[in-house]
């Protein structure tokens, strides 16, 4: 078989998002040829542990690890926060101001940490894996981030050995919705840009999780540019069975932060609890996941908070045993100036759980054309709040009926398996190692 390093900074037993994606690719990479090497913090700063995703590490691989040192600790001692406390990304907050030295903090975290608070690991990493490849040599790698430090490691490597080099975003760089509330100086902001044109450029090929985010990169000056989606795992739900509760139930997994607070959801679902008893008697909303403090006041504003069930984490086995049971999935994306390119991993394990999925964004974005494609819901724009509510109105009369299960026919979700998208991971490996 090739041989294929992965960088990457999230790994089991880290529980999350960021795990999933790359986790998944090296489950199925023999299949197709290649042997997976993965690098690895050996004490990274995780959103939480999750030992179930242990399952997938394919037997006998080799997992690379070395300390890596992050100012976290120095971090949560300046905010007043646990030493067990996890960061949280995506400026997810639980308060409604946040203190000075919070804000301060992001402020040193824009400015100094550059990429991101993984930058003392990149030298250590690079000198470590120059050494192993003289030894151990590999016929192309890998680096994912968010954190762009991963990225910053394959270029110096690159620099030094020229292995071909695939650099996976699951984010953007400096297009990320977030990126305006670093608080940067032109200098910062200069370095950002200069290190992500320089990973643009350097690598033999760049890989995006949707079409809109591919545009961009090729905005910016990025000439092999492919686009392999996120998907979902079938060996993880071959035994979840839908068993939707008694009530009608409104499902979301992950996180919310307060872009991702769909406030005329909340108000639409006021007024049907005003409108009709029946819908009052069965409505119930369910959180499995950070949820940022503005959901929790909005809902409160409109008196929601005897509908809620709010769950921090679950592990992923039992995260998706649980979402089975909902009436309808939510899929709420980020109301910003990027929202079109925004597909969160959790769509496609909604697709995979087969329950209608009420997502609210942009009508032509990526996330609408997949679910569209998979005939798998309904997709509203931002503000269109009559709409919203009559939407909601014909899944919950069809919860009455016994006919949500109707709504969804499918198909296409075969295109999102795992499996399949490893195979076009593995088809750009060769490219790459074939020009060598």
């Amino acid at each position: 078989m090739k041989k294929v390093l992965v960088i990457t900074y999230y790994w089991p037993p880290s529980g999350g998002a960021g795990v999933q994606r790359w986790l998944k690719f090296v489950k199925y990479l023999r299949n197709y040829g290649w042997e997976p090497i993965i690098y690895t913090p050996e004490n990274p700063e995780i959103p939480a542990i999750d030992k179930s995703l242990e399952k997938d590490i394919p037997e006998g691989i080799t997992v690379l690890k070395t300390k890596v040192w992050e100012p976290y600790s120095a971090y949560k001692r300046f905010v007043g926060r646990k030493k067990e406390d996890s960061i949280k990304a995506g400026f997810l907050s639980e308060k409604k101001n946040p203190s000075l030295t919070e804000k301060i903090s992001v402020w040193i975290r824009g400015n100094y940490f550059i990429p991101d608070a993984r930058k003392f690991w990149i030298r250590p990493s690079i000198k470590y894996l120059l050494n192993y490849l003289n030894d151990n040599p590999v016929d192309a790698m890998v680096s994912t981030g968010p954190p762009h430090s991963m990225h910053m490691i394959a270029l110096g490597i690159k620099q030094n050995l020229n292995i071909p080099w695939l650099a996976d975003f699951r984010d953007p760089w400096t297009n990320i919705d977030f990126y305006d509330k670093l608080m940067l100086s032109a200098r910062a902001d200069r370095k950002h840009r200069r290190m992500e044109l320089k990973v643009i450029k350097n690598a033999d090929n760049l890989v995006t999780v949707n079409w809109n985010m591919a545009k961009e990169f090729r905005e910016l000056g990025a000439k092999n540019v492919e686009v392999v989606t996120n998907g979902f795992d079938p060996d993880d739900f071959k035994d979840i069975k839908s068993q939707p509760s008694e009530k009608f139930e409104i499902f979301h997994i992950g996180s919310m932060n307060k872009d991702r607070n769909p406030k005329v959801f909340w108000k639409a679902l006021r007024e049907l609890v005003n409108e009709y008893d029946s819908f009052s008697n069965h409505l119930k909303i369910t959180f499995i996941g950070q949820t940022d403090y503005s959901v929790f006041e909005e809902i409160e504003k409109n008196s929601l908070n005897s509908y809620v069930n709010n769950i921090l984490y679950k592990p992923h086995d039992e995260l998706m045993t649980e979402t089975a049971k909902a009436s309808i999935l939510f899929l709420p994306l980020n109301n910003t100036t990027n929202a079109n390119g925004i597909t969160p991993g959790k769509l496609f394990e909604y697709l995979a759980l087969n329950r209608p999925i009420f997502c609210i964004g942009p009508e032509d974005g990526d996330s609408a054309k997949i679910i569209h494609e998979c005939n798998a819901g309904v997709v509203i724009n931002f503000d269109e709040k009559d709409k919203i509510k009559i939407a909601i109105q014909k899944f919950y009369t069809d919860f009455i009926d016994g006919k949500l299960d109707e709504a969804i026919t499918d198909s296409n979700r075969l295109n999102y398996t795992r499996k399949k998208l490893t195979y076009e991971i593995a088809t750009l490996l060769e490219t790459i190692s074939d020009k060598k």
